[in-house]
């Protein structure tokens, strides 16, 4: 069954941050971290997320994905009409819903809005072993352009 997809609405950012923080916590960076430096600052790694994905509801474009009335994927982005880059910042799917083509549907869905609004190229950062998302994007027609590593240390 295809979704229903449309912009986001302020009422849906409660479902969201759950939805989002629930897709990202087996590859989520954050809580890698976490395991090696404890909380910053008193704040685990899902408190961190809900401070990121308040910038992301108010400074990026988010569509989201319905069965039956149901928010079940999202996407999230920013366009910069200088250089027509689109920049994909999130991209997740309800872990019940996984593996059916929603994901690939929501980033599709993405993509067009983003061409709608004049993008000629669109970018994304995934961490290298998130496997699933790789190959997704990979069979999109997403070039891998280089790699990054993330450093911390515990500033003494």
């Amino acid at each position: 069954m295809p979704l229903e997809i449309r912009l986001a609405k302020p009422s849906d950012y409660q479902r969201l941050e759950q939805l989002i923080i629930d897709s990202f916590e087996a590859i989520n960076l954050l809580r890698k971290v976490e395991e090696h430096f404890g909380p910053f600052n008193g704040k685990n790694w899902r408190e961190q997320w809900q401070l990121r994905l308040r910038k992301v509801f108010n400074t990026e474009v988010i569509l989201v994905g319905e069965l039956e009335g149901e928010i079940v994927a999202c996407a999230s982005g920013t366009y910069t009409p200088e250089t027509r880059l689109a920049f994909l910042n999130l991209l997740a799917v309800d872990g019940r819903f996984q593996s059916q083509g929603y994901g690939r549907e929501t980033l599709q869905t993405m993509m067009d809005y983003m061409k709608e609004q004049g993008a000629e190229h669109m970018h994304l950062d995934c961490l290298a072993d998130n496997d699933a998302a790789n190959e997704l994007y990979r069979s999109e027609g997403f070039q891998e352009m280089g790699r990054s590593i993330y450093w911390y240390t515990k500033i003494p």
